[in-house]
This record gives C-alpha cells, sequence and structure tokens, in this order.
C-alpha cells in the first residue's frame, strides 16, 4: 500500500535536477516571479539556513540581509517556478539548522567556506 502511495507520488511530481546542497552553502536561486501577464526572473542570493520534509513537501529556507534587514524565504524543491539553483559556495557549519544566524550581524555571521581539494592535472 505504501509503496503505491510513494510511486505515485513520483510520477505527479516533475523532478528537476538541483545541484546538492546543504545548510551553510551560499546557494543563488533564480525564482520565476508572475506579475500580472508579465513574467520575470528574480534571484535571491542568500544562505541555506534549513532543509526540511522530505519527498513532493520538501522544502529549504535561504537567508540574506538585504539593507540591513535579514530577509528568509522558503523555496518548495519541486516548485514549477524555480528555474535555477547555483550553489556560489560550500559552508562549513557544524549543524544541520542554522538558527542562531539570525541573532548574528556582521563579521559573526559569516559561514566560513570548506576548503576543497584542488585537482592537479
Amino acid at each position: 500500500m505504501n509503496a503505491a502511495v510513494a510511486f505515485v507520488h513520483e510520477q505527479l511530481t516533475n523532478k528537476k535536477s538541483l545541484p546538492k546542497f546543504k545548510a551553510g552553502d551560499n546557494i543563488t536561486v533564480n525564482y520565476r516571479i508572475i506579475e500580472g501577464n508579465k513574467e520575470r526572473i528574480q534571484s535571491f542570493r542568500g544562505d541555506v539556513i534549513k532543509l526540511q520534509g522530505q519527498g513532493a513537501t520538501a522544502t529549504f529556507t535561504v537567508r540574506k540581509i538585504s539593507d540591513g534587514v535579514g530577509v528568509e524565504r522558503l523555496f518548495p524543491f519541486f516548485s514549477p517556478n524555480i528555474e535555477s539553483v547555483v550553489v556560489n559556495k560550500s559552508g562549513r557549519v557544524r549543524r544541520a539548522k542554522l538558527f542562531y544566524q539570525r541573532e548574528r550581524s556582521g563579521k559573526s555571521a559569516r559561514i566560513q567556506e570548506k576548503k576543497r581539494a584542488v585537482e592537479t592535472a
């Protein structure tokens, strides 16, 4: 019974290939906005605070600072309005939910970038 429900869920949701990212990563979400009969793409660049849910109801929250004010936006993974997601930096964090970032500002709000091995060819 449960496998049948999962199968129908998979068939109905159109899978988009988003890159792998996690809490602490800095990403740019290009989101389609429809205003009346016009359509445009707006980019939202910030740090991923949390990933939550699974399957068709999975969401991720992105936080950015705009004019000195913290702005958080929640995006569904399988939203048809998400045009693309670009991972800018991979952050080094030690927890899955970064709610402590809400109280931080300035230098203490920075997330260290994860150092990657350099490929030599």
